[in-house]
């Protein structure tokens, strides 16, 4: 028994893979080759700014905001390059925008309740809260540092 119905089954094809012109409107290899060496440059950057003593003693906030400059600086060029986001089309907006706005939403109605979470506690919660400990930047560096390796012995 045929059941065709009158349909033809002939299946057409279309080549679906990347062709060599498809790669060449990503800019090639000269491209990737560049923001690989932005890449270095960026962690070469941050590792300066993560060491350098004079900033780390005389402005901490300073370091942190570098040092977070160059990570989303350096996000940004892989989400762009490497994951291709610069050649899609705008549908990527739909997707990222209202999850970003959802984010910070989320982040700014959260902030407040860390922050002022000790105005309601009660004595008795008061009795068995940890005691906020101020520590001055030697006491801090001193917790970080570690005792010399011993080598040679033991192993």
């Amino acid at each position: 028994m045929d059941h065709d119905h009158g349909i033809d089954k002939k299946v057409t094809r279309q080549h679906l893979g990347a062709t060599k012109d498809a790669h060449a409107s990503h800019g090639g290899l000269s491209v990737y080759l560049a923001v690989f060496a932005s890449l270095c440059v960026l962690t070469l950057l941050s590792f300066l700014v993560g060491n350098s003593q004079v900033l780390r003693e005389k402005a901490p906030q300073v370091m942190w905001a570098a040092m977070m400059a160059v990570s989303c600086a350096k996000a940004m060029l892989v989400m762009l390059f490497f994951m291709h986001l610069k050649w899609e089309a705008n549908w990527k907006y739909v997707l990222t925008v209202p999850a970003s706005m959802m984010s910070l939403f989320l982040v700014l109605m959260l902030v407040p309740d860390v922050g002022r979470r000790t105005r309601t506690y009660s004595d008795d919660r008061w009795l068995h809260a940890a005691e906020p400990r101020e520590t001055t930047v030697e006491e801090h560096d001193a917790d970080h540092q570690h005792p010399p390796a011993k080598t040679g012995e033991g192993h």
